[in-house]
């Protein structure tokens, strides 16, 4: 998608989507491709894979102790 593709979605302007698919791109969740005049963003979601599974090991991790701690705590309410 263009720049001006991705504004028509958000209330901003051209200028400050550009700033933040510059910062996307950075960190590498998105691509650019130039293709004449006009530079095109495509999402790169290997990234947001990596992330996903870091949040579900960590879900997973959070679980197991907020399950323990309310076993405890019902435990002393005994």
């Amino acid at each position: 998608m263009s720049i001006t593709e991705i504004a028509g979605y958000y209330p901003i302007s051209r200028t400050a989507v550009n700033k933040h698919l510059h910062v996307l791109s950075n960190a590498g969740l998105v691509r650019r491709r130039k293709t004449g005049r006009e530079t095109r963003y495509v999402l790169t979601p290997e990234p947001l894979a990596e992330l996903k599974d870091w949040l579900i090991f960590f879900e997973q991790y959070w679980d197991k102790k907020l399950s323990a701690l309310k076993a405890l705590v019902e435990k002393e309410d005994d």
